[in-house]
């Protein structure tokens, strides 16, 4: 399949639903970067936070930029130190129009840079704000899915909208996700050559529950493996899905942006 088959002249246009275009990486070339995807085909592009700090450089990007809307959040390797502060100034952050997410927050049990329980006690908290605030939710997990999913199942009904980003789970945490009307973030590891389990799960996945990702300027695919990735690349994951799946790349990217739209409230 060739990128022209999603391509910049044509109708279809990719969503990127996860991408830190704020961070230091790209400070050298961030207009560059966002042209290069504007040629493309991506017209949307959602920049989540990690921090208080991030979320206030998310909002202001999304300020800054056509087609650039943020979330705001408190990962969990930055909760140690997460109290009702922090959760207010979150709060005040998400009520401006172009954040139109909380996240990504969530539990890491690979890193573990913060205690379980603080992880859990944010995360709790982060999804009651966007209860209140009736805000879909970015969600990070890694190698905790089973205490991630007891939360959303717990703390997470009744939400707009949830999404579990780099998705990374087994069958088994696909089937409880979807029972959650979770939707799943798929990103450039779909093209690593042992991705096995992740592309089996592309393929179990029903497709209007995927979204596609790149994480930028983490998890580059494997033609760009061992660089910075950028929003771009996205296509690179269309094209990836599409082969799985045996339909055009074209067809994922109408599909998946549909998916992005409808998950996030965007028009």
């Amino acid at each position: 399949m060739k990128d022209e088959e999603v391509g910049q002249a044509g109708p279809t246009e990719l969503f990127d639903t996860h991408c830190h275009l704020d961070v230091a990486a790209f400070d050298a070339d961030r207009d560059a970067a966002i042209a290069r995807a504007r040629a493309a085909g991506v017209a949307r592009f959602l920049n989540p936070a990690y921090d208080l700090e991030s979320s206030r450089r998310a909002a202001a990007l999304a300020q800054t930029y056509a087609g650039v809307v943020a979330a705001v959040g408190v990962h969990p390797n930055d909760a140690a130190d997460f109290d009702e502060a922090k959760l207010a100034e979150l709060r005040a952050l998400a009520l401006a129009p172009q954040v139109i997410a909380i996240g990504e927050i969530g539990l890491d049990y690979y890193r573990q840079t913060t205690p379980r329980d603080k992880q859990i006690q944010a995360f709790a908290a982060q999804l009651a704000l966007a209860g209140e605030l009736n805000l879909p939710v970015i969600v990070h997990c890694r190698d905790a899915y089973d205490d991630a999913l007891a939360l959303l199942c717990d703390h997470g009904r009744g939400l707009p909208g949830l999404v579990m980003h780099a998705f990374s789970g087994r069958k088994e945490h696909l089937r409880a996700a979807l029972a959650l009307d979770v939707y799943i973030g798929i990103g450039g590891p779909v093209t690593y050559p042992n991705a096995h389990a992740l592309r089996d799960v592309v393929k179990a996945a029903p497709l209007e529950r995927i979204v596609i990702e790149t994480d930028s300027p983490y998890l580059a695919p494997q033609s760009h493996r061992g660089r910075r990735n950028e929003p771009a690349h996205v296509v690179e994951v269309a094209r990836a899905i599409a082969e799985i799946r045996g339909m055009s790349a074209r067809d994922i990217a109408r599909i998946t942006t549909d998916n992005g739209r409808r998950l996030f409230g965007l028009n």
